[in-house]
């Protein structure tokens, strides 16, 4: 009998805006941010195994197999699930790492929602997110895969029904440095909280910015480039640069325009995540 197989995408993800409120006792910052899913990311194949062993046959280079956040969100749900089961797993790898779209966040969350698909598990999206908060502050969006306004560390997620437009998302050639950039001494610590209203009204603005554009010079060229055709801003702590625009059309339209050294993708916004949206048509079945 052949291998039950399960693939699942792992989108990526914009923070339309990031607010930097504070520093936290314990070196973490504060935040007010706004997630929102793009119908575009990396993919993963899971099959089970009867050994108990996780296998990522997919190489990434940099990353131990160890390290890499797939397999610890596997073997974190598999301990924690107390589960005898093992899983092969295959990635296909479509965004960048160090972008600022959630890449590692995304494929260890789809690897939670997958495995407790595949392992029969049926733990909630609580106790999911939960465990995904230990791998990554983003992860619990990812899992909960719903557009959100987010305060805390990211974790604190309050669901929102957005406009759903075409973004065109370019990719400077660099590692942005996350942690760098939260230590900047320079960087924004003080924005005063906003309201989720406010924020709808067209609010908001992305703190790391100006940070990340002096010391990424790859950055600060790309939102020089992007803004002759529209508003552009980074997302997260970057490295990746988006605009959005009314349609498909008018997005690949700019595309086209950029230079070869700065690749770009085009994707529409999404409010239910395209993962999310795979795990109800399975649970149909």
């Amino acid at each position: 009998m052949a291998k039950q197989l399960l693939t699942l995408p792992a989108p990526a993800k914009l923070n339309l805006m990031l607010h930097i409120l504070g520093r936290r006792a314990d070196g973490y910052h504060e935040l007010q941010t706004l997630f929102q899913f793009l119908d575009h990311g990396d993919e993963l194949t899971f099959a089970p195994r009867a050994d108990g062993q996780i296998h990522l046959h997919t190489d990434i280079p940099g990353v131990p197999h160890d390290s890499n956040l797939i397999v610890r969100a596997a073997r974190q749900l598999q301990q924690q699930a107390n589960c005898s089961r093992g899983a092969d797993i295959w990635l296909n790898k479509r965004l960048p790492m160090g972008g600022g779209i959630g890449g590692g966040s995304s494929d260890a969350a789809t690897t939670l929602l997958g495995l407790n698909h595949l392992w029969q598990l049926d733990w909630s999206e609580d106790r999911l997110a939960e465990l995904g908060l230990s791998l990554g502050a983003d992860v619990p969006v990812f899992v909960r895969g719903r557009a959100a306004f987010a305060e805390g560390i990211g974790e604190k997620l309050t669901p929102l029904e957005l406009s759903e437009p075409w973004f065109l998302v370019a990719i400077p050639q660099v590692l942005v440095s996350t942690a760098e950039v939260f230590s900047d001494p320079e960087l924004t610590r003080d924005t005063p909280p906003i309201k989720v209203r406010s924020l709808l009204e067209g609010g908001g603005h992305n703190d790391c910015q100006p940070v990340v554009q002096k010391r990424y010079p790859e950055v600060r060229n790309a939102l020089i480039l992007l803004n002759k055709f529209v508003q552009a801003r980074l997302t997260g702590t970057g490295a990746c640069v988006f605009g959005s625009f009314p349609n498909r059309d008018d997005a690949d339209k700019v595309a086209r325009q950029l230079p070869a050294t700065l690749p770009s993708f085009v994707a529409q916004g999404r409010n239910i995540s395209m993962l999310h949206r795979k795990l109800e048509i399975l649970a149909k079945k």
